[in-house]
């Protein structure tokens, strides 16, 4: 009986623990924390807070339960995260969410989206100069777009054993936007600059919102091939919103599919987090780049649009640089908010939306180029 009952000890979890798990079962937790109570992007932190959980219950190898196991549940479910399968049905569902109609008034807006992809370039570079081999240190570049699903996919197709740090650092720095940005946009801007108001946007038809998706995605895509997959689905998405008559499939793309890809994505991302996997030097230096790259996307950005309106007659509010940055609409928020503390009746977040919606697009592209001079 002694025997049996030491035999049953050694295989629980409270003799198998160590204290890489603990580590991970907090961070996991507080990711939960901040998701519920802060409400720092619950439906990102919260799947990948409790994926983290999941992930980090010691269990005996061999039993198929580990999502590093071929044959267990999680593993099949992890293939999705590996093969590159959730991060397009994500941007199929940002597609048939999105109105471009502030784009199109403005295309000139565009150009704020572009400038914020600059921080994923330096970070590839200080990346290299870090020691991590050039695939390794474009999938970590790749975060200074803070997209998730495209630092996923990428790091997915050129360094699939950091798709856990890079993952997680990418959507942990998306939930700090509010944190991160307002000191940064309060730094690099004048109180004047932040009075600023813009213009009214000209409207924009139909048929010009539905031309928009199906140019976008050629004119794109013959520019970066690899950035298809995403892109595709992207302007497909939204070209079954602006159509009308595929609105039933519209509707199931902004809601049922792209909420089921979130929660198999974020489960299974914060499940590969395993103590012993996740916890290594080259992690604590991903999420350092992964921070610099964010710092340095949204500077970019801010800096570009003072840039801008050095030529332009009718200035534009350089905080709408900071939405250049693909966090979706996060960041435009943010502007939106950092604007109405100097000026109560600035309305930006229509503005911002431009440059973020930009942004994603950017950050696609950058991810196809990224793909492509490393093949």
């Amino acid at each position: 009986m002694d025997t049996l009952f030491l035999d049953f000890f050694q295989n629980t979890g409270f003799y198998l623990c160590d204290y890489r798990n603990i580590i991970m079962i907090i961070v996991g937790m507080i990711f939960i924390f901040l998701g519920i109570a802060k409400d720092y992007e619950p439906l990102l932190l919260v799947p990948i807070g409790f994926g983290m959980l999941v992930g980090n219950i010691p269990i005996f190898k061999g039993l198929g339960l580990g999502i590093y196991e071929n044959n267990s549940v999680l593993h099949y479910l992890y293939f999705g995260v590996t093969q590159g399968i959730y991060p397009p049905l994500i941007f199929l569902g940002i597609g048939a969410m999105t109105d471009f109609s502030t784009l199109l008034a403005r295309p000139v807006l565009m150009l704020l989206g572009a400038a914020a992809q600059a921080g994923i370039f330096i970070t590839f570079l200080g990346a290299l100069a870090l020691g991590f081999v050039p695939k390794e240190a474009a999938a970590i570049g790749i975060i200074g777009g803070a997209d998730g699903p495209t630092a996923i996919f990428l790091t997915a197709k050129l360094a699939p054993h950091l798709i856990g740090p890079i993952a997680v650092a990418a959507y942990s720095y998306m939930a700090l936007v509010p944190v991160i940005q307002p000191p940064i946009m309060k730094f690099l801007t004048t109180h004047k600059e932040r009075l600023i108001r813009m213009e009214e946007p000209r409207h924009v038809t139909k048929r010009e919102k539905m031309i928009f998706p199906v140019i976008a995605f050629l004119l794109c895509c013959f520019l970066a091939p690899a950035a298809l997959p995403l892109l595709g689905m992207l302007c497909f998405g939204n070209l079954l919103k602006e159509a009308v008559v595929t609105e039933r499939l519209a509707v199931t793309a902004r809601t049922a599919l792209i909420d089921i890809a979130t929660i198999l994505l974020g489960i299974t991302v914060g499940a590969s987090t395993q103590g012993d996997v996740f916890l290594t030097h080259n992690s604590v230096k991903i999420f350092i780049l992964g921070a610099l790259s964010f710092a340095i996307a949204t500077a970019c950005g801010l800096l570009f649009a003072k840039f801008m309106n050095l030529f332009l007659k009718k200035k534009i509010n350089p905080l709408l640089g900071a939405a250049g940055v693909s966090a979706v609409p996060d960041s435009a928020r943010v502007v939106h908010v950092v604007g109405q503390r100097e000026d109560p009746s600035n309305f930006l977040l229509m503005h911002a939306m431009a440059p973020n919606v930009s942004g994603v697009i950017g950050s696609a592209i950058a991810a196809g180029v990224l793909w492509s001079l490393m093949i």
